[in-house]
This record gives structure tokens, sequence and C-alpha cells, in this order.
């Protein structure tokens, strides 16, 4: 890759040039995006990069903090990713698979900030207990044998098991206030989580990689067309003005959130035949009183209700958006054909192909418990939701609390013949040439950018990967192709120095 011929932008629009051309287009402006385009800056500066956002702003949809329905996922406390079987038995094998993802995360954003491309970390990561909470006899058995399992491995060492009420209401006195402790409760506790602002980590890696790119806001892609030669085709439409282009890459990557189906299917590469989307919104409520605020500093997670997606597993959830403490409960599932918050109400039937029709209506029929969920989620009243939370607030009142719309999510329907199956999680979707890719899915997201992206680079790039790329990826992630589950004294090393890189060394915030 590397020509003269570039697009060149100038205040958000097109300059001429004598052939519009880049190496690379990004598609939308979120995490993913903004992760890989700062991958490929340090990787290959000579590359010129195109970045394309309907918006007009980074990080306006899914990673904006208030749309995200989790932030700084790792598997410490989401307790859907340690199922329990039938026997009794806890699965970790996810849970210890998602740490591990996160660590490479947390070890990219901490060279970035060593290196400077990322600046005050504070802004976008600060230290906040994780914690899984249940009650009732058979929830405090789950959570004595999650504990036993995960405080042995190397990623959760540090893990404490708290059953003592007195414990619980000094660490969580929001929740311990009003609480008949006769049900009996239990926690496992992780001190040393994080909280990340992944609206305000995008806004940062698009600063970045605006640098030595070309960055259009308010500008719509709308087709993917393959050349002969094997490069895309990229149309595009200025929002404000309606204007037209088309720009020739060597290599697309669609980031664009629920939009990347669409956009995928447009393209017509085999490999995104067969998959469809189920979308589903939400939302949370808001506390609105500082004095609670300040009663509650920790990330509380609960056991989803039957049938209800990963994303809907409630908790209460301390954010920290612009150095200011916040505090959200939920999320309460709702439902939209949109396949983004500021998405059209034709996404989903637009979405349906010869290729997906069977398998996305054998999903009904094997999903009868989340139809039910969301039938009955969508039933609820404001008093209803209320009701919900007292059973992590006891003595919560409505006055205290407001709704606010959560971003949209698009669950993965892989298809298989005539069947289909609902997928919880983000899948890659790279074509056999690696000329284009995109990510689809959801949970957990943005928590896993890093390893996302880099799947991306190995599924596309796949000589460079492994060659010319291997030693800087190297310096950027020490853990580059090897497992810290395995390799404690690593483990040990990368923590140290990602703690005092992001600043995270410090005291967790306590009530």
């Amino acid at each position: 890759m590397g020509n003269n011929d570039r697009v060149t932008a100038r205040n958000g629009v097109f300059v001429s040039a004598s052939v519009v051309k880049t190496d690379v287009v990004l598609v939308g402006a979120g995490i993913m995006s903004a992760t890989l385009g700062a991958l490929l800056r340090q990787l290959e500066p000579s590359w010129s990069i195109t970045l394309f956002e309907t918006l007009d702003a980074a990080a306006a949809e899914s990673s904006d903090p208030w749309n995200n329905a989790g932030t700084g996922h790792s598997a410490l406390c989401e307790l859907n990713y340690t199922p329990r079987g039938a026997d009794g038995d806890v699965n970790i094998d996810k849970a210890v698979s998602i740490n591990e993802q996160f660590q490479v995360s947390r070890q990219f954003w901490a060279h970035s900030v060593d290196t400077g491309v990322l600046t005050n970390p504070s802004e976008f990561i600060n230290p906040i207990p994780h914690v899984s909470f249940t009650h009732g006899p058979d929830g405090v058995d789950y959570l004595r044998t999650r504990y036993d399992k995960l405080s042995r491995q190397t990623l959760f060492e540090g893990m404490e098991f708290i059953t003592d009420p007195a414990e619980f209401t000094k660490r969580l006195p929001l929740m311990g206030a009003g609480r008949d402790f006769s049900d009996p409760v239990a926690l496992n506790w992780f001190e040393h989580g994080t909280d990340v602002d992944f609206g305000a980590l995008t806004q940062q890696l698009v600063n970045f990689v605006g640098q030595g790119a070309d960055v259009f806001f308010g500008h719509k892609v709308t087709n993917l067309s393959k050349q002969s030669d094997g490069s895309w085709v990229v149309s595009v439409r200025n929002n404000h003005t309606g204007e037209k282009r088309k720009v020739e890459a060597k290599f697309v990557f669609v980031g664009a959130g629920g939009g990347a189906l669409h956009l995928l299917q447009r393209s017509g590469i085999k490999e995104a035949k067969g998959f469809g989307g189920f979308p589903v919104s939400g939302e949370f409520l808001r506390c609105t009183n500082p004095d609670l605020i300040a009663e509650h500093s920790a990330k509380v997670y609960g056991q989803a209700a039957v049938g209800a997606p990963p994303m809907s597993v409630p908790h209460l959830d301390t954010r920290v958006i612009n150095h200011q403490p916040g505090l959200l409960f939920g999320p309460y599932a709702g439902w939209s054909p949109k396949f983004l918050k500021n998405g059209s109400i034709t996404d989903l039937p637009f979405s349906v192909r010869p290729a997906n029709l069977l398998p996305m209506m054998s999903i009904a029929p094997q999903e009868f418990g989340l139809l039910k969920y969301l039938i009955g989620e969508l039933a609820a009243s404001p008093a209803d939701r209320i009701a919900t939370m007292r059973d992590f607030v006891p003595e919560a009142l409505g006055e205290d609390w407001e709704a606010i719309t959560a971003g949209q999510r698009v669950q993965v329907i892989r298809g298989s013949g005539v069947k289909g199956s609902l997928e919880f999680g983000t899948a890659v979707v790279a074509a056999g040439d690696g000329t284009i890719a995109g990510l689809l899915g959801a949970s957990p997201g943005a928590s896993t950018a890093v390893p996302a992206m880099l799947d991306v680079l190995s599924k596309c790039f796949g000589d460079r990967y492994e060659g010319a790329w291997a030693p800087k990826l190297g310096e950027m992630i020490p853990s580059f192709g090897k497992s810290l589950t395995d390799h404690p004294d690593l483990f040990k090393q990368v923590w140290d120095w990602t703690s005092k890189s992001l600043q995270l060394d410090k005291a967790p915030a306590r009530a």
C-alpha cells in the first residue's frame, strides 16, 4: 500500500484531487475504528487513512458513555460470563478469556499513554471496584462456587467472598440501607476493577488518527463496490450538502456498530451471507440525587432474568464521566427495529435477505424465553422499574432517578443452512482476500476492542501481522502471543506497569 493520490479534507469537505484514492477507509468513528486507525498509524505510518462518520462527532453512538450498557467489561463481576450448569458447577472459561482480552486492551492503552498517543488517562479510565451480587441460599452457593474457582486464577487473584451483613453494608451502604438480611446475601468483590469512559477514549484516539489521516464527520457511507483489481469503491454522501463522492480504497473496515450489517451485505462478500441481526434497545435509570451518588462507589452486577440477553444483566453502576461520578441502574430492555440509536425504523426489515430469512425465522421458537422477557419489559411501568431496582437499592424512590435511553444493540444471528443461532458476543467478518472486514455484535464489545482489531489485522494482513508487525506489536502489548494466565510473572510485570501508566495505582474511590 501507499500512494500519492489520496483524499484530502478541509473542514470536513472534499478537496479536489486528480484521483481520489486512499489506502484504508474506516467506516464509523467509534471505539473499533479509532482503535484500528491508531494501530495502523503506528504499524504503517506511510499508509493513507480516511475515516467517515455519519454523525457530527466521534463516539456519538454506542461508544458514548451514556449509551454504553457496560463500561470496562473484564469478566470480574459479570455473572453471564460464569454460567452455572445443571450439576451446580460453574464454568469460568469465558470469564478467563475475556479478562485476558481486556488485559490486552489495557496494555495498548498504557503504551499509548507512555508514547503520547493518549493523554491524561483519568479522562477515560479510573479505579472502581467490580462486584458480583446475589441473594438467597441458591445465589450464595453459586457465588461461593464461582469464587472458589476464579480466585485461584492468576488474573483474578485478590477476589473476596463476602456474606457478612455488616461488611456488606460497610462496603455498599446504599445497597445495605433498609435491607432485610434474613434473606442471605453474597458478594464477589474485586477491589482493582476500572471504569472506562469509551467516549473520551475514542475521542482521544480519533484525535491521534486525525493527525495523519483525513476525517469526515457528517458523511454517510452508502455503498461498497469491489473492483476487478481487488480495491473497493466507497460511495459517500455529505449529510449536510447532499454532495456525493466515491473513494477508492485498498482496504475497508466497517466499524459502524449496528450499521455494519447493512454495509457488509451490500459489499456482496460471501462471508457476510447468512448473517442477520436482532436489535435490542433499553433504558437506564440515572440517579439525580448527589447524596445517593456519594453513597455508592462500585460496579455491582446481579443475575439476569430468565431469557434476558447478556447486555440486560442488572447492575448498579458507578461511572466517571468528565471527572464526575454518576450512578446508573439497569438496563431495562426495550425494542425498536432500529439498528442504531440514530438509525431508521427500516433497519431491521431492510436487513432481511434471501440468505438470512430462514435462519432469522428459526430463531423465534428457539428464543421464546427472550421474547417473553422483552414483552414483559415493554409492559413494565415506571413504578415497576423502581420496584425492580429495590432488589439492589431497598429504599429506592422514583423521585431520585430519571429514565435515559441506552444505546441500540444488535445481537448477531449466524445462519447455517435454514437454521440460525443467536450469538451473544462479537464477530469479526472478513473477506477471504483480506480487503474488507467488519465487526458485528455487542457485549463485551468496547472492552475487547484491541484484541478484536488485532483479529482483523491477523485475518486481513496475515503476512505483515506475523512478520514485520510482530516486533512493534510486542512493544505495544508485552503479552502479545502469550497467555497471561499461563505466565504469572509476566502478568505481575504487566499489571504493575499498566497500573502506573494509567494512574490506577491510587486507591479506588470509596464511599
